[in-house]
């Protein structure tokens, strides 16, 4: 059987170290807050070249800490509208309605199937305040012309980074540091993953991060003294302690990953299933693998038959999902086709040549 993705072969990597780690830890009596989410906030700021980091409990909460804070520095209010691609994880969107702001669906560019530029330019209107960008299955968007874009427009620009851990432009700036502020998850499946829920949030302002540090923590940065109604979106410190370890392979995982990639885009010749964009750089981490093949279903039964698993990256797009159905009804064509026609194929660090060759090979007698 060739998992889609082993964690446990994965993570079995890091076991023994984590062990030791594990009961200094239990030793420490620190289990929350404690030295090991502030290493972990310092390592990752360094990783991401950021002056700051905030540790926090999901990716989801990432995002809405930021949007939360930024509320509450009176730079964004309720109704202000906020651009984001359609065909995002549902993550995106969620956040952008709990803060109470207004999501602004935008078709993709289906070369990249990142956001489109072209098509944020379209729907700035005077409520516009932000664009969301989203680096979808862990490739960098086109930030510089977003960037310019939304400094001529005087919007915010936010990076949902979930996907895109050590992701590199050309100029050698990684994502979060390409942004106002941005967002990452640690779920388990990402390339930096913990063993259960976290997350963090980079910035290089500090009065944005001293206001998240707030809100994290019920709205304290000093104990019994509330500054601001906040929440428990705290970073366990277990999590740190996994995630410090994790990270010093991060580069060298994605770069597998990456060789991974070029193998696949080399040596798959076949017709009904279309390839990703990769210009070959390191702005792409592969998150995900992802390809278009018309017959979907009929392709997914034909890899299980021969024991190789895949997945959808994402069967149903935001704007048909029951959940924003209060949405003002929207034609997203790009958005559609991708999530009708997308499947993901097996791609981790722990990959063996042989799997490789043999996903290759089963795809080619397709």
């Amino acid at each position: 059987m060739i998992k889609f993705l082993d964690l446990q072969k994965i993570n079995a990597r890091f076991q023994k170290e984590f062990e030791e780690q594990f009961k200094q830890f239990l030793n420490s009596g620190q289990y929350v807050l404690g030295s090991q989410v502030s290493k972990f906030e310092n390592n990752f700021a360094a990783y991401c070249g950021t002056k700051y980091c905030v540790g926090v409990s999901n990716g989801l909460d990432a995002l809405i800490l930021i949007f939360k804070a930024y509320v509450r520095l009176g730079v964004l209010k309720r109704g202000d509208e906020v651009i984001v691609p359609g065909n995002t994880y549902i993550a995106s969107i969620l956040a952008i309605e709990a803060v109470g702001l207004s999501p602004v669906l935008v078709d993709p560019d289906f070369k990249t199937y990142n956001i489109s530029v072209s098509e944020i330019e379209k729907k700035i209107t005077p409520k516009t305040r932000v664009v969301l960008v989203v680096h979808l299955y862990g490739m960098l968007a086109n930030m510089e012309e977003i960037s310019t874009l939304s400094k001529k427009n005087n919007l915010l620009v936010f990076e949902d980074a979930a996907q895109a851990h050590g992701a590199i432009n050309h100029k050698g700036i990684k994502a979060g540091n390409m942004s106002d502020a941005a967002a990452f998850s640690f779920y388990p499946s990402k390339n930096l993953g913990a063993i259960g829920d976290a997350g963090a949030i980079v910035s290089n302002n500090e009065v944005l991060i001293n206001i998240i540090r707030q809100l994290r923590n019920y709205g304290s940065d000093k104990k019994y003294i509330y500054e601001t109604i906040g929440a428990n979106n705290r970073l366990d410190e277990i999590q740190a302690v996994f995630l410090n370890i994790k990270l010093k392979l991060l580069d060298n995982d994605n770069i597998k990953r990456r060789d991974i990639a070029k193998l696949y885009l080399s040596k798959i010749a076949n017709k009904k299933v279309k390839l990703p964009f990769y210009d070959l750089s390191d702005s792409h981490v592969f998150y995900a693998f992802v390809v278009l093949v018309e017959d979907r279903e009929k392709f997914m039964t034909y890899m299980s038959r021969y024991a190789i698993e895949t997945l959808i990256h994402y069967p149903i797009p935001p704007h048909k999902q029951k959940a924003f159905a209060h949405l003002k009804k929207i034609s997203l064509p790009i958005t559609e086709r991708i999530h009708n026609e997308v499947v993901s194929l097996p791609i981790s660090p722990v990959m063996t040549t042989k799997d490789i060759e043999c996903v290759i090979k089963v795809i080619n007698k397709y």
